[in-house]
């Protein structure tokens, strides 16, 4: 880790305001989620299909501005591209309180997705310039645990938050938010890019920096399979209260279901963060891969049979979501290990692929929504399937191999 870094930051304050500034886009999503009905009904809106543009529209800003903040961030540093992503973010989300109708709060959706995207870059760029291996695999996991705390709270602050006013107070709770992440990051994170390790700004150097990440067939590979498994959860969170409310009757208790899986995530990423050092990214990730597939491929019978109750239901998707923890954190870390030195551009391309790949694969799952589980259960085995087809690929057909191993030996060259 580096010695200026420990100077400001302690370890756990960094995976802290990494974690905090990534929850920004998990907010921006699950806070909305109980919300969804009254925008619709407040902005004359009545299809349920429909008002899932808040959310997907929102991701496409998301994932596309992800292509400049990647090669911003290595050519001006960390620092000033992150705090113009945060003030993007709250800019957007304050005239967002006071859309007059829909189409202006799905462009102000859109634009607070641009100022989140380099939230994501950036953390993910500032785990790079800091550790590599096995101890990026875990500092990234211990964020996860921390981020994925908003998913767990997120859901039920939204229900508060409409208990206690309109719906533009989620809005104005997510600036309000943003603000003290901004200024906890402005007074306290350092610049981590040295000033001889920035890439020039220049048409040349982004390209030769796109294809130094599309031709590196182990980090390509594994960033695409990590499109596909967000692809399923997208498809999922789109669909989520249609399925707690419409189908299994929750009605105010969808935040409870809803954050009982999220914390089963954040425990995964925990655990993960505790043997990973042991058994290593790919022994974990792989397994954990299989073990989604295979209990997809039962949850897709279970519902085209009409046998799920709730309960079963519950089953299948914390045990999805378990592996989920652990296969998301690992396979993002894989992605990025042989690419430290562009890391900011590798950043870049993988939020872009499975942000925007998230968004249209999983999109075109929620759209699908027909009062059953079965679009979404057939969206997490397709999913699974193309993943372990993509981990195949970068793994020259054999799983489980160690990373000490002839692939880990091409990406330390690599490096």
């Amino acid at each position: 880790m580096s010695k200026h870094l420990t100077r400001v930051l302690s370890r756990p304050e960094f995976i802290a305001l990494m974690a905090a500034m990534m929850s920004l886009n998990a907010l921006a999503i699950d806070v909305m989620l109980p919300a969804l009905p009254y925008m619709g009904e407040a902005l004359g809106i009545s299809s349920e299909n429909e008002r899932q543009f808040v959310v997907s529209v929102y991701m496409f800003g998301f994932g596309a501005a992800q292509l400049a903040f990647g090669p911003l961030s290595d050519r001006f540093g960390r620092r000033a591209p992150l705090l113009l992503g945060i003030i993007l973010y709250i800019v957007a989300v304050v005239a967002a309180a006071f859309s007059p109708n829909f189409a202006t709060l799905l462009i102000l959706r859109f634009v607070q997705g641009i100022g989140a995207a380099g939230t994501r870059v950036i953390t993910t760029s500032l785990v790079r310039d800091l550790y590599s291996g096995r101890a990026m695999a875990e500092v990234m996991s211990l964020t996860f645990m921390v981020f994925m705390a908003i998913p767990v709270i997120a859901p039920g602050i939204g229900q508060i938050l409409l208990l206690t006013g309109p719906w533009q107070t989620i809005f104005i709770f997510m600036g309000v938010l943003a603000t003290i992440f901004g200024i906890w990051g402005y007074f306290r994170l350092p610049e981590t890019l040295p000033l001889d390790k920035r890439r020039p700004l220049t048409f040349g150097s982004v390209v030769d920096g796109f294809r130094i990440v599309f031709t590196n067939r182990v980090a390509f590979s594994y960033g695409l399979a990590g499109m596909f498994l967000f692809a399923a959860l997208f498809g999922f969170i789109s669909s989520s209260q249609q399925i707690y409310v419409d189908i299994y009757g929750l009605g105010v208790y969808f935040p409870v279901a809803f954050a009982a899986i999220a914390g089963l995530m954040a425990v995964s990423s925990f655990t993960n963060s505790k043997i990973v050092r042991r058994f290593g990214m790919r022994r974990l990730s792989h397994g954990a891969v299989l073990v989604y597939t295979l209990v997809s491929g039962v949850w897709v019978v279970l519902a085209v049979t009409g046998n799920l109750p709730l309960w079963l239901f519950l089953t299948c998707l914390a045990i999805i979501m378990f592996c989920f923890g652990w296969a998301a954190s690992n396979m993002n870390s894989l992605s990025m290990e042989p690419l430290g030195a562009v890391a900011g551009t590798a950043s870049s391309v993988f939020g872009f692929i499975q942000t925007v790949g998230g968004v249209i694969i999983g999109g075109y799952i929620g759209q699908h929504f027909d009062g059953t589980v079965v679009p979404v259960a057939v969206g997490y085995f397709t999913m699974g399937c193309l993943a372990i087809a993509c981990i195949l690929v970068a793994e020259r057909g054999k799983l489980f191999r160690t990373e000490n191993g002839p692939i880990a030996a091409d990406l330390s060259a690599a490096h």
